[in-house]
């Protein structure tokens, strides 16, 4: 007769699941001793406390959006799932409205961005099952990364970035409204005119009706020196022809 171990471990093969947390295996009626049984003889692996993953399984995406299921895998990691950028981020950035410290987890570093839970919509849902993964989507990549350009791979990434997506306006505006920050609003409705993107009326007309009169810098994390953009609002601390010049690299 099979013990309870086994038995769990048939229930997750007949039932493809790959990563579960402890409540999963109690709501199915296996005990504790199952899963210290199973980790002790290596089929089974903590990734966090009381959360697991099969032996094998080692999908850095999966996983991450696993730790942070109020939120998702977003930043730099989205921008390169996306195809907006070649560079391959070292790390698997998430953005959760949970306290949690960054880890490395079977040599894949986690970085947790805190956020406020108004900031937490926007993302979709990509594969099936048990390896369902949560990532922000298009629009809301751009708009996360113009707010917190350090998770993002900096300003020249992200300019390329919003150069090469495909942009719904409708989505940039609600996007924006959610994280409230109207200096990249007014960062993004430059780079909409500058770069002629197109069908971004919607979007226009929305940045203007919130802009204020306060200047900002472009490049946020730049010197305080440059052009002004009346228009916008903007110490431009990075010279057009330089945007130009990255945007089209």
């Amino acid at each position: 007769m099979k013990n309870e171990a086994m038995l769990l471990l048939e229930f997750l093969d007949n039932h493809d699941i790959d990563i579960f947390d402890k409540q999963f295996v109690v709501n199915n009626k296996f005990g504790d001793e199952s899963l210290r049984e199973l980790v002790n003889s290596d089929y089974f692996r903590v990734i966090e406390k009381g959360k697991y993953v099969r032996h094998n399984f080692s999908d850095e995406i999966v996983i991450g959006s696993f730790l942070a299921k109020d939120g998702g895998v977003a930043y730099w990691t989205a921008m390169h799932f996306h195809g907006l950028t070649e560079q391959i981020p070292n790390v698997i950035y998430v953005q959760t409205s949970n306290a949690k410290q960054n880890k490395t987890i079977f040599g894949v570093r986690y970085k947790f961005i805190r956020v406020k839970s108004d900031k937490l919509i926007g993302y979709k849902a990509i594969g099936y099952g048990n390896h369902q993964f949560q990532i922000s989507d298009i629009e809301k990549t751009i708009v996360d990364c113009f707010d917190l350009p350090k998770h993002s791979g900096g300003y020249a990434e992200i300019i390329k970035a919003f150069k090469r997506a495909d942009l719904r306006p409708q989505k940039m505006v609600k996007y924006c409204k959610a994280v409230n920050n109207i200096a990249v609003v007014k960062r993004l409705a430059f780079l909409c005119e500058l770069l002629a993107k197109p069908q971004m009326d919607y979007f226009i007309e929305y940045a203007q009706s919130v802009k204020n009169e306060k200047y900002n810098l472009f490049e946020s994390d730049g010197e305080r020196k440059g052009k002004t953009d009346r228009r916008w609002r903007l110490i431009m601390n990075m010279d057009k022809d330089e945007i130009m010049e990255i945007a089209n690299s």
